[in-house]
């Protein structure tokens, strides 16, 4: 395993179905679509992302158990985020882990510091679009969310952008033993 700090025991293990990608987080065909854009995901800037969050706006929220968006949200909201979930889909007040759901980042009033996008990667664009327009601070696209263009817009727009990363993933990677 390449991440043996992680206790896969515990309520910090990784998404089932996600282990599989992490390990292949360093593969030649991710290296090649990373190299393609100006975003970096150094431990430096998931840090800063991780440690600067307090508000996120989990996009793609779901109300079932299995899907990955139902278990990081679970997480974050653990690791002391307050969590919004945002999906169009459902009813607005529906009640996901206790948080109510919003259309869409709109109907947000608080500041925003983080989108988190379960979308794939071609809807991550009008993502994009909404979190540059609410004033977030940055944008997180999940394991296999790839998208350069949107993440150099909101790159030019000031926003920092984390792509095909999960902050489940790394924030038990980086912070074996909880945030600080």
């Amino acid at each position: 395993n390449k991440f043996p700090s992680i206790d896969q025991s515990s309520s910090t293990t990784l998404l089932h179905g996600h282990e599989d990608s992490v390990r292949r987080r360093n593969s030649p065909r991710q290296k090649k679509s990373l190299r393609h854009s100006n975003v970096v995901n150094s431990d430096k800037t998931l840090r800063h992302v991780l440690t600067q969050t307090r508000i996120i706006a989990l996009v793609g929220a779901s109300p079932k158990p299995q899907r990955p968006s139902y278990i990081v949200l679970k997480f974050l909201l653990q690791h002391g985020y307050h969590v919004i979930p945002v999906n169009p889909l459902l009813e607005p007040g529906t009640l996901i882990h206790g948080q109510k759901v919003v259309k869409s980042l709109v109907h947000i009033s608080e500041p925003i510091d983080m989108v988190d996008i379960f979308r794939n990667s071609a809807d991550a664009a009008g993502v994009v679009d909404e979190a540059i327009a609410v004033h977030a601070r940055s944008v997180w696209m999940q394991i296999g969310v790839v998208n350069h263009q949107a993440a150099a817009k909101a790159q030019a727009a000031g926003l920092q952008v984390v792509m095909n990363s999960c902050p489940k993933v790394e924030i038990s990677r980086l912070y074996p033993h909880g945030l600080p």
